[in-house]
């Protein structure tokens, strides 16, 4: 689920925080600049593990900051293919099953991956495995805040970074960059679709 990625970067440190070790104020820079943040096919940033190498910093005609390129590695967020996780429902739509795992909330399980034959019910607002027993089918439902366990099957980056305005297409080009805002740049899907997956409650006994 977490993995460390080498990095490199150059590192602006302004003069008022010369007197600190040039060490603690790389490290808060690199924080403030990565912590929480998605990087295009790399995951999810978390925090600095180590710096490895420091190479000599240098001072600009006209900036008394000094830039230093540092190489690094950071605890990257990226679950492997494949990989076995647990969260929470955080939400459902027509679109598939949302979930949370505390800091990341970009997971869906769409409707082809839950256990099947499922349903939508409209008036819960809620996705509905239909159990089939001896006895007759059961209706299990995949309420609001249940934990669920799900298989990793897909990721995908979408690159959220600005682009310049084209005055050929002035006109289409603003919608569909206010759409890509509202894309998460990092998602994952989901499949609960095989024994021992899905509500946690289903597999257990109460």
């Amino acid at each position: 689920m977490f993995v460390l990625v080498e990095m490199t970067d150059t590192v602006r440190i302004p003069p008022w925080q010369f007197e600190r070790k040039l060490n603690e104020s790389i490290a808060e820079e690199l924080n403030k600049k990565l912590a929480n943040k998605v990087v295009y096919n790399v995951g999810l940033c978390i925090c600095l593990y180590d710096i490895t190498k420091l190479e000599d910093s240098y001072i600009f005609p006209g900036d008394g900051a000094s830039h230093t390129k540092v190489h690094f590695r950071y605890v990257v967020f990226h679950p492997f293919l494949d990989e076995i996780l647990v969260g929470e429902i955080k939400s459902c739509s027509q679109d598939g099953v949302h979930v949370s795992i505390g800091f990341f909330d970009d997971i869906v399980i769409p409707p082809e991956s839950l256990q099947q034959p499922a349903k939508f019910d409209e008036a819960e607002q809620v996705w509905v495995w239909e159990y089939e027993t001896e006895e007759g089918a059961h209706d299990l439902y995949m309420d609001i805040g249940e934990e669920i366990r799900f298989r990793v099957v897909d990721e995908t980056f979408v690159d959220t970074s600005p682009t310049g305005p084209s005055s050929a297409e002035a006109s289409t080009s603003n919608t569909t960059e206010e759409v890509q805002k509202k894309e998460a740049p990092y998602t994952l899907v989901g499949s609960i679709s095989e024994p021992g997956l899905g509500l946690l409650s289903w597999w257990t006994n109460s």
